[in-house]
């Protein structure tokens, strides 16, 4: 079994394969100065809680964006699985033509996301939108370039600085609205958040189609721990929360092949 990691700047998403089945999610808050005594404890306890032995995990692969976490990570993988984990970084098999000036600098979980999404919607162009602590949007060939892309505040850092830098408005809950047209200040909040969010996907993939793939039918994808939002909008072609998973799995694969 693969145990693969997704380091985020809020949360650790980790998630358990089974050859090409993934059989368990779960979270944990991330901060950078945990240690790997803790990374190790939780992610055993995790296992044992879902009925998993140590044994049956003979690979980890990590993808993070936390680069002060790697040696937490690097150590417990070593001391609490006797794995040398995985990395996803610049230089590993991914299968894409990276077109940043500086390959470097594209996240991990953007590429991961990119090789997840390719692999699940072969032979189409690509728009990703990545709902995380950072909303970004990421656009991919379908002859697997993969060409940039725009990275915005999130839905969480959005409500957090409405409620810092202003006197009446506070933190609220994430959620979808009731109605476009908020009844009170909670509800104008709600709503704000979420429609920017669903018209900025719609307008950035509008461009995208048009100024990069010549207005070839592009597919819109979801993903990231708020995209469940927007189901049922019909604006997304594909919502897929795992995505990064999947596609850090499949990187981890081709790397084990070569």
């Amino acid at each position: 079994m693969l145990l693969a990691l997704d380091v985020g700047n809020s949360n650790i998403f980790a998630g358990v394969f089974d050859g090409g089945e993934l059989l368990l999610k779960f979270r944990r808050t991330s901060r950078a100065e945990t240690t790997s005594d803790e990374i190790g404890v939780f992610l055993k306890a995790a296992l044992r809680e879902n009925k998993i032995p140590d044994e049956a995990v003979t690979a980890v692969a990590i993808c993070s964006v936390v680069p002060q976490l790697l040696y937490s990570l690097h150590s417990a993988c070593v001391k609490y699985f006797r794995l040398e984990p995985f990395l996803l970084e610049p230089g590993v098999k991914t299968g894409l033509n990276i077109k940043y000036k500086n390959p470097a600098e594209v996240g991990a979980d953007r590429i991961a996301n990119a090789v997840g999404a390719l692999h699940l919607y072969p032979g189409s162009h690509l728009v990703i939108a990545d709902y995380g602590t950072a909303t970004t949007f990421c656009a991919v060939s379908k002859e697997k370039d993969y060409l940039g892309g725009m990275i915005m505040p999130g839905l969480k850092i959005s409500m957090e600085a409405l409620a810092g830098r202003t006197a009446q408005l506070r933190t609220v809950e994430i959620a979808r609205p009731s109605a476009l047209v908020g009844r009170s200040t909670v509800e104008s909040i709600q709503s704000g958040l979420f429609h920017s969010n669903l018209a900025a996907a719609k307008e950035i993939h509008s461009r995208i189609r048009r100024d990069y793939f010549n207005g070839e039918k592009t597919l819109l994808i979801g993903t990231g721990g708020f995209s469940r939002l927007f189901e049922g909008e019909g604006v997304f072609d594909a919502i897929v929360p795992d995505l990064v998973l999947i596609g850090l799995r499949l990187a981890h694969k081709l790397n084990s092949k070569s």
